[in-house]
């Protein structure tokens, strides 16, 4: 899970996951979605925020596992919640048998439901039905599983390997870098492993319902599908013609030069246009028509419509966010 790989399966805490939070990760979690859903709460440029302006960033600042039973208590002190948690779950008889734990497998039984989707027109084309896909769509289905080479890494049901290429993204802004590390910069699945084979390289993205995903790249360097596929096509060219307009920020004239000081250093630029040792491939602007047509294909009908819908007030009483324009 993340770009980086920096949350898995794995034993290497006795806890069943690797993580940041090693073995002060909360014990009960159902699955590694569940598992995932905690940090967001935790982390700093997220939800939690700097060490002084709350309770929960300041815990988090001392040890990670101090803000669990923050969190908890908050949920557990809104009835409605606390009522909702008693219905959901056997093991729950009152507010204070709720932990982190069941709140991020609340957070994970969401995620999934909300999100699960195969119902797309490439799905009916695999189940059979030749029609589902139109003439460029299939164009572009034998582009993708043939000389443009998509699947040698987006592949099987999820269209991912689930391993960590360097594809030579451009960079911008203070990215995810090693413990300790001074520099302004993204180093990838390197601050997870600590290999610099790994450096730059980041975790192949799922290509379900990826039309309706952007921006591309895990930094977001790209706002459309053409941008994202041309640069896989010639990585070198496309980091060379990149501009930073393309970037999906917001609008803050004081952070700007920050958010793009990496390129200012020369020799870290020149580390990661070493690392772009793809195959140039070349297509023409009817192929990557086509591939994007395929792209579109993958759209789960579900997708389109939130299965729960969003609802007029929550629990907490915190503002609700109406649909995206």
């Amino acid at each position: 899970m993340f770009h980086d790989g920096r949350l898995s399966l794995a034993d290497t805490f006795e806890n069943g996951f690797n993580s940041p939070a090693e073995e002060r990760l909360p014990d009960g979690l159902d699955n590694l979605l569940a598992a995932q859903a905690v940090f967001p709460l935790v982390a700093q440029f997220e939800m939690a925020g700097n060490p002084k302006e709350n309770e929960v960033a300041g815990a988090v600042h001392d040890r990670i596992d101090y803000a669990w039973p923050i969190l908890t208590d908050r949920v557990r002190h809104i009835p409605e919640y606390a009522a909702l948690f008693v219905d959901a779950y056997p093991h729950i008889d009152q507010s204070s048998d709720i932990t982190i734990a069941d709140i991020a497998n609340a957070l994970s039984a969401f995620m999934i439901w909300e999100w699960t989707s195969f119902d797309s027109p490439f799905d009916a084309y695999l189940a059979g039905d030749g029609e589902a896909l139109g003439p460029l769509q299939k164009r572009g289905l034998d582009l993708f599983y043939g000389e443009a080479g998509c699947a040698d890494c987006h592949s099987g049901a999820l269209m991912t390997d689930q391993k960590f290429h360097a594809l030579g993204l451009p960079p911008f802004g203070p990215g995810r870098t090693r413990q300790w590390d001074p520099m302004v910069r993204d180093v990838g699945h390197m601050g997870e492993s600590n290999r610099l084979e790994d450096a730059y390289a980041f975790r192949t993205p799922m290509l379900r319902n990826v039309a309706l995903t952007a921006p591309y790249g895990h930094n977001g360097a790209y706002p459309t599908l053409e941008g994202i596929v041309r640069h896989h096509l010639n990585p070198a060219a496309s980091f060379d013609d990149w501009s930073p307009d393309l970037a999906a920020l917001p609008d803050v004239p004081w952070l700007a030069q920050i958010d793009f000081a990496v390129w200012q250093d020369s020799r870290e630029m020149a580390r990661q246009r070493a690392v772009q040792n793809r195959t140039v491939i070349a297509m023409n602007d009817g192929d990557v028509d086509a591939i994007i047509a395929f792209l579109n294909a993958l759209t789960g009908a579900t997708a389109q419509a939130d299965r729960l819908g969003i609802p007029d007030a929550v629990p907490s009483g915190l503002p609700v966010d109406g649909p995206l324009p």
